[in-house]
């Protein structure tokens, strides 16, 4: 189903000092680039707080009065969606994946208790707490449901979010990622998140991503087989061979890719000759050093 993502990024990050929270970067990429980055199918991305830079092309808008707390925001992104679907979203999970994103989606087609379309899925985190900012909603239900509360409080300003979802029949999804719904309210936080992409077992897919993202390029990265290959040239042949062999692959993929080739599988066919040409390089250097077979 096409959807629409709205993103809150208007908050008042009293816990920061008030900084530019959206703006601060985790991995290099700010906290809302990353956010951008796990909706990045949606049809159209209405963005709710103070224009910035950002990765990709996005819809701009405000609250009235500015500050009127994640309800109002709602509202106002609400009004530039016209998709029956719409991720919300806020700005500050700088673990988010596009998994998490699609098991959300994929949940809002099924039934409640009463055989009834549900009103939409939010994300339960490891804890067992319910993320109403980390969901997909059916946009009937909350124009519905904003409409019901305007008409009630003759305004959204200082709602909390709760008033909402509480009147909504909705599942629960659980993480793709254990982290998906790790948010950065505090300095802690935020260093905890720098912290952890830089662990062993994850730099690696953060720096291809965070590359990918500053180069403007999605291409899936069989990063074992490029590692192989820059092993395989750096024993063959000399250290420096490992970084220009493996550039050297990528300019064959992007010529490949313009004459229709899948990126991703010229990236592998590239890999594959370079490796072995490599270890053809290899294997002459052990035979004039008389260690070959001959």
């Amino acid at each position: 189903m096409t959807y629409n993502a709205i993103v809150l990024a208007g908050g008042a990050a009293r816990r920061l000092g008030g900084a530019d929270k959206p703006a601060l970067s985790v991995g290099g990429r700010a906290l809302l680039d990353r956010v951008l980055d796990a909706c990045a199918d949606a049809a159209d991305t209405v963005v709710v707080g103070a224009r910035r830079p950002t990765s990709r092309p996005v819809r701009w808008t405000r609250e009235e009065p500015p500050g009127g707390g994640p309800l109002a925001a709602l509202a106002a992104g609400l009004r530039h969606t016209d998709a029956e679907l719409v991720l919300v979203l806020s700005a500050d999970l700088p673990f988010l994946d596009r998994e998490t994103v699609r098991a959300l989606r994929a949940a809002v087609t099924g039934t409640g208790a009463a055989g009834a379309p549900v009103d939409g899925a939010l994300l339960r985190d490891a804890e067992g707490r319910d993320q109403p900012l980390v969901a997909a909603y059916r946009a009937a239900s909350l124009r519905h449901g904003t409409a019901l509360l305007t008409a009630e409080h003759g305004s959204l300003t200082g709602l909390p979010l709760r008033a909402l979802t509480a009147e909504l029949e909705l599942v629960r999804v659980g993480a793709a990622a254990p982290l998906a719904s790790f948010d950065c309210d505090t300095w802690d936080d935020l260093a905890a998140a720098r912290a952890r992409i830089r662990e062993h077992g994850s730099v690696l897919d953060e720096w291809i991503t965070a590359v990918k993202n500053e180069l403007g390029i999605d291409v899936a990265v069989d990063t074992k087989t490029l590692l192989d290959l820059a092993r395989d040239a750096a024993h063959g042949v000399a250290r420096p061979a490992a970084p220009l062999t493996t550039f050297l692959v990528g300019y064959a993929a992007a010529q490949a890719e313009a004459t229709g080739a899948d990126p991703a599988a010229a990236v592998a066919e590239a890999s594959r000759k370079a490796a072995a040409l490599a270890l053809r390089w290899a294997a002459e250097a052990d035979s004039a050093d008389g260690t070959g077979s001959g």
